[in-house]
């Protein structure tokens, strides 16, 4: 703990009394101690955030330790490459961590990766949705097991890259927010991130342009500085998700119909629901005089129904699994606010009625594009994430 002493002379004394006043200092992660007291763990990708942030905070004198994931078979990862936690980015992770001097460790977590994210992946798209497997990453694998590990290492914080600011209310409750960086933002997929392990997680790039980040890169020397960013989900081989179904679920390519939506007639068939999302158009092999969209996936008749584009528009839907942040919002009446469909979407103004289930209603203002199952919505005010949901189903 840094204290500045300070002198204050009282003149209502004939003898002037000293008076020492203690003022404390927040390091820069917000805690009272100096940073060779402060523990903390940084999850290391092996990418140029992950690597910048462990990099920054040891330049800064805190005591790091440094944490990587195997989250699947190291021989099929070293064949695939611009994705996080590959085979080459934990030997990334490793030399970076050696360079600079702090500890690192690689654990092992296929096991859970497989049963939390790989198997809930495909089970959605058998339940005919489009799910979002690094949302499930970071609700189960990361910021639950990790953060655990964190802690049992006595650690005061866990540290990652996500572009994602934790923000302190007016009651001294921490909050999560957008990024500054909106090119960046990856709130979306920490809106399942609960209170308590927002107080104990730190975001030191929410701040940060992209750019910014990587001139810190090139500055520090790290061989990373311009690593491409990932860009496809890590254990899905070049986007081809059907594949790692097939690898894992081979019955679940049944054929079935392509029926419109409205005439009901059988315009062609499929070779399995999972080829298949809302909204698309390609690749469903029908020749029609309009163009024509998935508008709807029935998993139990194993039915694909195709539609012209105003079957995609839709303003009503509910949602499930709420995990909701704002205590200080009251969720008892409806909410206005702005949505998120999807993570690459700008917000949307839309009204919120929680139902006694513990799902919710979600009426957006104005119609919205294949609102679809499986997806998150996450609700902000402002850069404020409030909570979020999933998509079910039930898309009215």
């Amino acid at each position: 703990m840094r204290i500045r002493l300070e002198l204050d002379e009282s003149s209502k004394s004939k003898e002037k009394s000293i008076i020492y006043k203690e003022i404390f200092f927040m390091n820069s992660l917000g805690f009272n101690k100096p940073e060779k007291n402060t523990r903390v763990v940084v999850a290391m990708s092996g990418g140029v955030d992950s690597s910048v942030v462990a990099c920054l905070l040891h330049e800064q004198g805190f005591d790091v330790i440094g944490i990587t994931l195997q989250l699947y078979d190291i021989g099929d990862a070293l064949k695939k490459k611009n994705a996080c936690c590959a085979g080459v980015d934990i030997y990334d992770a490793k030399n970076i961590a050696e360079k600079f001097g702090f500890p690192h460790y690689v654990l092992n977590y296929q096991n859970l990766f497989r049963e939390s994210v790989i198997d809930d992946f495909v089970e959605s798209y058998l339940g005919g949705e489009t799910p979002i497997p690094c949302v499930k990453c970071n609700q189960s694998v990361k910021f639950r097991d990790l953060l655990k590990v964190a802690r049992d290492l006595g650690a005061d914080a866990l540290a990652t890259g996500h572009y994602v600011q934790r923000k302190v209310g007016e009651n001294g409750a921490a909050q999560l927010h957008k990024a500054v960086d909106d090119d960046k933002d990856q709130s979306y997929f920490l809106f399942t991130t609960t209170k308590e392990q927002i107080e104990f997680l730190r975001f030191p790039l929410g701040g940060n342009k992209k750019e910014k980040t990587r001139e810190e890169a090139q500055r520090l020397g790290l061989t990373v500085a311009n690593k491409p960013d990932s860009q496809d989900i890590c254990f899905v081989p070049n986007g081809d998700y059907a594949s790692v179904i097939r690898r894992h679920r081979p019955s679940a390519f049944k054929k079935g119909n392509l029926i419109h939506i409205e005439t009901k007639k059988i315009l062609g068939d499929h070779d399995g629901i999972i080829n298949f999302t809302l909204g698309q158009r390609r690749g469903l092999g029908i020749a029609y005089p309009e163009p024509l969209y998935v508008v709807k996936i029935d998993p139990v008749e194993n039915v694909v129904f195709v539609g012209e584009e105003k079957f995609l528009q839709n303003k009503k839907f509910v949602m499930r699994e709420i995990n909701w942040l704002a205590d200080d919002v009251d969720c008892t009446k409806e909410i206005h606010a702005k949505v998120r469909l999807r993570s690459n979407q700008e917000e949307a103004p839309a009204i919120i009625k929680f139902l006694a289930d513990g799902r919710a209603e979600v009426v957006m203002k104005s119609m919205s594009r294949a609102i679809t199952p499986g997806q998150a919505c996450v609700i902000y005010d402002d850069s404020r994430v409030l909570g979020g949901g999933w998509i079910t189903k039930e898309v009215e």
